[in-house]
């Protein structure tokens, strides 16, 4: 009995140090909670989970503008997790978007923006999530056409788009100023979303958080300095925003409800206010000023938004801070690209429910009620008065952007 004990002993040891999750694993507080935190600055939860399953067993669809791209699992798993990744493994996916099998992975797996985070954080990241309870869960093979399907073909946008390396400090910039820069270009990977893309799917230097399109919203200019976006949002703002899901001039809702839910409002005060200082310090170019709607149009969408839309936005478009968010100065409201109005006026919104803010607000659908014609007319009222200019949206876009909901 004792020589079969201290055999199974040896042969449990062995199997044990086979794991590649468990042999270079540092399993001591202060590196899983550094692991925590970077998993919350990445949000990794809200990509990585399907809605209404298991967190971080991935198969959540991704629409891209060239198909759907499904998540993989990032639980220690053996089968079809990270169970046999090493931390080598690991660090080669995140910092050069590589898979465990040498092949190349899709750059809406934001290893582009990755890439700035050090190897000790990647470390720590890994060793975190092999102590998450372990999901089976294989993932829907990807919907891509060819030639996209193919794997090598990433490394040619790689060598045209992919500037690896982690985050250089700007000496001449404060340690808080660093520290925004880097949660923005780097794990918090802001850019995804709220930078325009070009015909390949790669960021635009020239549209850096100007402003992008994605799953048919459109995110708005993030540039809080003279002319950006969120220019008139004070340092306090942006931090509240980011901490509660609303402020005086906006709520959170679709993809940036869940940066809030799985990220930000998990992150610091001393990482807020840096984002804060960081955005605050980016100026932008004025707009070019968009020609007047139609007068008849303006009339129309003066009388829908009278009956349909100033009970709770009030008659001026101020609204009600914290409640109702208001539509004069909106940056919503006046991006350049009105998909967001539309869908918001289509659909309706519901605001994101956070511990500071538990109780969720929500907007109506209006697709049912309003047609296409009248739905054009009070989304160009909206963008067009109390100061906003924004131009004119016509029956059409509702039309198209109605068709491809619907798909």
């Amino acid at each position: 009995m004792r020589g079969f004990g201290i055999t199974s002993v040896i042969l449990a040891a062995a199997t044990v140090a086979a794991s590649p999750a468990t042999l270079a694993q540092d399993t001591s507080f202060a590196q899983l909670e550094r692991g925590r935190y970077g998993v919350i600055t990445g949000n990794c939860q809200a990509c990585h989970t399907a809605r209404g399953e298991e967190p971080f067993a991935g198969a959540r669809p991704m629409e891209t503008p060239f198909g759907v791209i499904y998540t993989p699992n990032i639980t220690f798993e053996r089968e079809t997790g990270l169970g046999q990744w090493t931390r080598e493994d690991f660090w080669q996916a995140m910092h050069n978007g590589r898979s465990r099998d040498g092949s190349q992975l899709y750059p809406a797996f934001p290893y582009p923006h990755f890439t700035r985070m050090p190897r000790e954080e990647v470390d720590a990241i890994y060793d975190y999530l092999s102590t998450l309870p372990q999901v089976k869960k294989e993932k829907p093979e990807n919907d891509l056409p060819f030639p996209l399907n193919i794997r090598l073909a990433v490394k040619g946008w790689n060598m045209l788009f992919f500037d690896p390396g982690p985050f250089e400090p700007d000496p001449g910039k404060s340690e808080a100023w660093n520290r925004g820069a880097y949660l923005v270009h780097g794990p918090g990977h802001c850019a995804g979303c709220h930078s325009e893309k070009n015909l390949l799917g790669a960021d635009k230097e020239s549209g850096d958080l100007r402003g992008g399109r994605l799953e048919h919203w459109s995110a708005p200019n993030i540039r809080g300095g003279e002319n950006g976006g969120l220019a008139d949002w004070s340092h306090e703002d942006i931090v509240e925003f980011l901490q509660t899901g609303r402020n005086r001039h906006s709520a959170a809702f679709s993809s940036m409800a869940e940066v809030i839910a799985y990220s930000t409002q998990h992150m610091c005060e001393k990482d807020l206010q840096a984002i804060a200082l960081y955005l605050k310090s980016l100026d932008d170019e004025p707009r070019d000023q968009p020609d007047a709607p139609d007068e008849a149009v303006m009339t129309a969408g003066q009388s829908i938004y009278a009956d349909n839309c100033s009970a709770c936005h009030t008659s001026d478009g101020s609204g009600v801070p914290r409640f109702f968010a208001p539509l004069a100065g909106s940056g919503k409201v006046r991006n350049p690209d009105a998909t967001t109005v539309i869908r918001v006026i289509l659909e309706g919104a519901r605001s994101v429910p956070t511990n500071a803010r538990p109780t969720p607000l929500s907007m109506p659908a209006f697709g049912w009620k309003l047609d296409d014609s009248q739905i054009a007319a009070v989304a160009t009222y909206i963008r067009n008065s109390w100061d906003n200019a924004s131009g004119a949206i016509s029956a059409g876009d509702v039309e198209a952007l109605r068709q491809q909901l619907a798909e």
